[in-house]
């Protein structure tokens, strides 16, 4: 997973502190990360080589999940929180893939990710695609800045991979969670991926301390009944909430079901 490759260094970021976004960029083969995030990145897959099967599943995941809600739901605006850096399939191309006019605001409050996005997140031309900087925590700006792509009357899809295992305070997670849909119409859809032990063993326990002992932001597992508590007055699509790579699998005629990797996912539609 080696690449000496040095990132874009924009302003107020600390490369001699590994951070998740880049991380994450790293375990998917990604090229825009440093020595620290190196580093940290090879510790934890060694305490928990599944690491890099969790961030593959979860980018697939995305994918699938936004098909589903571009194609049959007809889902044609996403609200993508905690956007990471960019890479392969991202949710505006997959979305854009499926309907050209597909409206996407991405939202991060990494410096690195703002500087990537901006010139990479490009929309086609009968769509619209933009960014926010804004902390996951501070819904009323997101919103705010939001609607000058997005329509709220009409159905949003809120996109939240492996953004609230950051939020610690599980009722300050259910909060933004709450916030968010209160503020999208009947139709809407709530995306969520979310690390758990309950899949990964003590190996991911083991892992995600070293993780708050030498990276940021730190991180929390749930558990697939604490999951449930973000669903609260949604409806649930099948298959509920599972592992993310269990989720709809392509190619779920073969008859073998995909490996389990400690990532839920699971997507919700506002009645």
């Amino acid at each position: 997973m080696e690449d000496e490759r040095a990132p874009i260094e924009p302003s107020g970021l600390n490369p001699g502190v590994a951070h998740n976004a880049r991380v994450w960029n790293y375990w998917l083969g990604g090229k825009d990360h440093y020595p620290a995030d190196r580093e940290v990145g090879e510790r934890v897959f060694g305490m928990f080589p599944g690491i890099v099967h969790v961030a593959r599943a979860d980018r697939a995941f995305l994918g699938r999940a936004v098909r589903h809600l571009a194609g049959e739901a007809g889902i044609r605006q996403f609200l993508d929180i905690g956007t990471g850096l960019p890479t392969v399939d991202n949710t505006h191309e997959v979305a854009q893939r499926m309907a050209p006019d597909a409206r996407i605001v991405y939202v991060d409050n990494d410096p690195m990710v703002l500087v990537h996005a901006r010139a990479l997140l490009t929309s086609t031309p009968e769509g619209a695609t933009d960014y926010v900087d804004a902390d996951a925590r501070d819904t009323g700006a997101i919103l705010k800045a939001a609607a000058g792509t997005l329509d709220f009357d009409r159905p949003v899809a809120v996109m939240l991979l492996g953004l609230l295992n950051f939020i610690l305070d599980t009722g300050e997670a259910r909060g933004i969670v709450r916030r968010l849909m209160d503020a999208v119409p009947s139709g809407s859809h709530l995306v969520l991926t979310h690390p758990t032990l309950e899949l990964g063993g003590e190996a991911n326990a083991e892992a995600m301390r070293f993780w708050n002992e030498h990276a940021t932001p730190p991180i929390t597992a749930r558990s697939s009944r604490e999951i449930a508590g973000f669903l609260d007055g949604l409806e649930v699509l099948e298959p509920g909430i599972v592992s993310c790579s269990r989720w709809r699998p392509e190619f779920a005629d073969l008859g073998e079901a995909p490996s389990e990797v400690a990532q839920f996912g699971v997507v919700a539609r506002k009645p």
